[in-house]
């Protein structure tokens, strides 16, 4: 890994900070189910999960595959802590002046173990692959068409993502044809988000390659 500038280092903690956030957003706001197109329902986690994986290919893009997976890194940390502030705060008792939340902040944070190892699982297994993935795309196609690359490496990887979760979080919970419904379409809908994002990706590698910004 090359030695970074003041700017550059600057521009990766901005970038860190996208990163975490949509992970974050994605993890807690999306228990929210909203209506969408044709009478579907979807996780409103889809606005904000692609976010995740195109910020690691720009990242990747400008400063290469092991930066690129240190945002990985990064994001597995903060998540399995946040999972274990999550559990160690539900298990301690609740004072009285706090009851009147007591009921709400535990449907909100009160996520699962099985559930809680599945988010971690499949974002670690996706993440990682979304990096290889892209890389592999970078030696075969070429340095041109990072659109392409990106847009490739995240079909791959937001399937296994989707799978992996749904299978670990819900199997046995539905029907397996019922599962394999909502597999498909929540792995389309981040697809299709990841591809409407893209431009936004141009933008990030403009504003990191420009020498002063």
């Amino acid at each position: 890994m090359p030695a970074l500038s003041e700017r550059d280092t600057k521009k990766i903690l901005i970038a860190l900070a996208v990163y975490l956030a949509s992970l974050f957003a994605a993890n807690t706001l999306g228990l929210k189910i909203a209506p969408f197109l044709f009478g579907l329902h979807v996780s409103v986690a889809v606005f904000s999960f692609p976010f995740v994986f195109l910020t690691t290919d720009v990242i990747g893009e400008i400063y290469g595959k092991k930066m690129a997976k240190l945002f990985v890194l990064c994001g597995i940390l903060a998540t399995a802590m946040f999972i274990a502030y999550s559990f160690i705060s539900l298990a301690l008792p609740w004072a009285a002046a706090g009851e009147w939340v007591h009921e709400s902040y535990n449907t909100v944070f009160g996520i699962s173990v099985r559930i809680a190892f599945a988010s971690l699982v499949a974002f670690a297994v996706a993440q990682y692959q979304d990096v290889l993935s892209f890389f592999f795309f970078k030696a075969t196609i070429g340095a041109k068409y990072f659109w392409l690359r990106s847009n490739l490496s995240n079909l791959w990887s937001q399937f296994l993502d989707t799978v992996l979760f749904m299978v670990i979080a819900f199997y046995g919970v539905y029907s397996t044809p019922a599962l394999i419904r909502i597999i498909i379409t929540w792995w389309l809908f981040k697809v299709a988000m990841g591809f409407l994002y893209t431009p936004l990706s141009y933008i990030g590698l403009k504003l990191l390659r420009d020498k002063t910004a």
